[in-house]
C-alpha cells in the first residue's frame, strides 16, 4: 500500500537511527535541489552541513560515498570540484518527495488483499536467509510466522524479483508468492497481530511531542531562518521513517486513537511554514562559494487540499523538462 521505489542504478543510504553525514546530504539534496543542470562546488557542500555541525573532513567523505552510490557525479576536472545530480537522482528524489509528502494523507482504498511470501532455505544459506529477511523488510514485509512474510496490497512483482535474486543460487531453496485473504484479519492469529502497532503509535506521539514546541514557534512566526533550515530538515527526517516503516494498514486493523493524522499534521506544520526561511537561509551560506545559487535552490511544499495530496506546482528550470506538477519553487 505504501509506495517503495527501487532505483534500478541509483541506491540511497538506508534509514537509520540518527542521521549520518551521507543520509543527511541526501535529505538536504532532495528537498531543496531539483536539477541535474547545477553545477554544486565542494565547498558548497561543506559550508551547508557546516551548519549541522559536520566538519569538513566528513562532509568530503559524504560526497563520495554518495559518487559511488549514483547520486552525484562531477562535473569537469577543475579545483575545488565541482558535483552535479544525476538525472536517476533527480527522478528518485521526485518520486521519494512526493510518498514522503503525501504519505498519511488519505486513506488507501482496501481490497482486502495480502501478498504472501513463503520459503524454505537450507542451513547451508544462513547468510542468504538474513539477506532475504532485510529486504523483504526494505519492501514493507512483516514475518507473520519464521519463514511466512506478508504485506498489504497486490503488487507482488518487487518481492518475486527479490526472493529470485537473493534465492536462486542456493541449493536446495523454496519459495512461493501468493496472493492471499484472511477470514480474521484483525484477530490474534491474523495478519495484524505481526506488527506491532502498539511501538508505532508509540513513536507516533513522541513525534507529535518533540515538536510541538517548534510546530507553535513555526506557527507563531517566532523561527528565524538560521533554525528553520535545522529544524525543518530535522522534521522531515524524522518523518521520513514513517513512511518506510508504517505498513499503512486499514484503518480497521489500527487501535484507537491512531495519532498518525496528528502526527502529519505536525510534520505539515513545520514543513510548509519554516519552507521559505529555510531555502533563504540556505542561499545565505552557499552564496560565497556557489554565486548561481538562488537561481538553483528551492524546496517542496506539501498540499493540504485532500483532494490533491501531491505537492503542489511551480516553475522548472529550462532543461526541457516540464517536470510534474509536485513543487514549488520560489
Amino acid at each position: 500500500m505504501n509506495a517503495r521505489e527501487p532505483a534500478d542504478d541509483v541506491r540511497i543510504p538506508r534509514a537509520q537511527a540518527g542521521s549520518s553525514p551521507q543520509h543527511l546530504l541526501t535529505t538536504l539534496l532532495g528537498e531543496y535541489l531539483d536539477s541535474a543542470d547545477a553545477d554544486l562546488p565542494s565547498t558548497a557542500v561543506i559550508a551547508i552541513l557546516r551548519e549541522f555541525g559536520i566538519s569538513e573532513s566528513s562532509a568530503r567523505a559524504a560526497l563520495s560515498r554518495l559518487v559511488k552510490r549514483g547520486l552525484i557525479a562531477t562535473r569537469g576536472k577543475g579545483r575545488p570540484p565541482v558535483y552535479h545530480l544525476t538525472p536517476q537522482a533527480i527522478a528518485k528524489h521526485r518520486s521519494r518527495m512526493q510518498h514522503f509528502l503525501n504519505f498519511g494523507s488519505h486513506p488507501t482504498p482496501w481490497t482486502g488483499e495480502w501478498v504472501q511470501a513463503s520459503f524454505s532455505i537450507p542451513n547451508s544459506g544462513q547468510a542468504s536467509r538474513h539477506a532475504l529477511r532485510r529486504s523483504l523488510s526494505a519492501l514493507g514485509f512483516v514475518g507473520l510466522y519464521d519463514s511466512v512474510w506478508i504485506r498489504p496490497g497486490s503488487d507482488a512483482a518487487p518481492v518475486k524479483e527479490a526472493l529470485r535474486e537473493l534465492l536462486h543460487h542456493v541449493e536446495g531453496a523454496r519459495w512461493s508468492v501468493l496472493h492471499v485473504r484472511f477470514d480474521e484479519e484483525a484477530g490474534p492469529h491474523g495478519p495484524a497481530s505481526a506488527y506491532d502497532l502498539t511501538g508505532l503509535a508509540s513513536a507516533y506521539s513522541s513525534f507529535i511531542q518533540h515538536y510541538a514546541e517548534l510546530r507553535a514557534a513555526a506557527r507563531g512566526g517566532e523561527v528565524d531562518a538560521a533554525r528553520a533550515l535545522v529544524a525543518r530538515t530535522s522534521a522531515m527526517d524524522s518523518w521520513r521513517r514513517f513512511a518506510d516503516i508504517d505498513p499503512d494498514l486499514p484503518p480497521h486493523l489500527l487501535p484507537e486513537p491512531w495519532p498518525r493524522q496528528e502526527a502529519r499534521e505536525t510534520f505539515l506544520d513545520i514543513h510548509s511554514t519554516l519552507g521559505s526561511l529555510a531555502q533563504a537561509r540556505l542561499v545565505e551560506v552557499v552564496s560565497p562559494h556557489w554565486s548561481e545559487a538562488s537561481s538553483w535552490i528551492t524546496h517542496f511544499q506539501a498540499s493540504r487540499n485532500p483532494s490533491r495530496p501531491e505537492p503542489t506546482g511551480g516553475t522548472w528550470p529550462s532543461d526541457g523538462d516540464s517536470g510534474p506538477s509536485d513543487q514549488t519553487r520560489h
